[in-house]
């Protein structure tokens, strides 16, 4: 019993921390700890976090894994997982819709590259993304197209031919991420760009950019020089 209480008091002395000062004091395995308390109702969850960090070496990590391999941590089961493996995906969920209220004008590669980082944050897969702009270059609605394997996703032009219409964009920025390599383009990321400026431009459909994020670098073919454009 005394040894229950003991972990009651933690458990409110770090919550109580938390709506005081924010995250920005806190260890890495003290925010899972707060994480954990959510769904693990009972027992110690600072052993538990410092086994996911034991692990998978880092918070990223951790929230990165697959959920079948953070199930398998002692003191921890699929409910737990379930719970660790939605945090990134709410993260972006927000931060998207954040965007769309706020409708952020992109009329530079860093402004663009700022918007995407957090965009892609996490993602184990490869992303194609395309930003559906207006006519001032602010952000109608950021179109997800495929998601794929580590090292590609499918992108099919009539698909992003189809997004661009119906979302009514005045030009367009492509984007995707390498979560397993660098920023540097692929001959078939240029082959593609080259495809899709040639989709698009017969509609009059400009395309401003294309960006590559790896983790936290981006690479800018408008920026780099290395754009396609359309020829009639």
């Amino acid at each position: 019993m005394k040894r229950e209480n003991l972990h009651s008091g933690h458990r409110e002395r770090l919550r109580k921390r938390f709506l005081e000062e924010g995250l920005d004091s806190f260890d890495d395995h003290q925010v899972l700890e707060l994480l954990l308390f959510q769904v693990i109702l009972r027992g110690d969850t600072n052993i538990i976090s410092h086994r996911l960090m034991q692990r998978f070496g880092s918070l990223s990590a951790v929230l990165e894994a697959d959920p079948e391999d953070i199930a398998s941590v002692e003191g921890l089961g699929y409910k737990a997982a379930a719970f660790m493996a939605m945090i990134p995906q709410v993260t972006r969920r927000y931060y998207q819709d954040r965007v769309l209220l706020d409708r952020p004008k992109l009329s530079s590669s860093s402004a663009v590259a700022e918007y995407l980082i957090p965009l892609m944050a996490g993602r184990p897969e490869e992303v194609f993304y395309v930003l559906c702009l207006d006519t001032q270059c602010r952000v109608l609605y950021p179109a997800l197209i495929s998601e794929g394997t580590v090292k590609e996703a499918a992108v099919y032009p009539r698909h992003v031919v189809e997004v661009a219409i119906r979302h009514r964009a005045a030009s367009v920025i492509f984007a995707h991420n390498h979560p397993a390599g660098t920023s540097t383009p692929s001959p078939q990321d240029h082959h593609l760009t080259k495809i899709l400026v040639q989709a698009l431009g017969p509609l009059d459909i400009k395309v401003l950019d294309h960006i590559i994020v790896a983790s936290n670098n981006a690479y800018s073919f408008a920026s780099e020089g290395v754009l396609p454009g359309y020829e009639a």
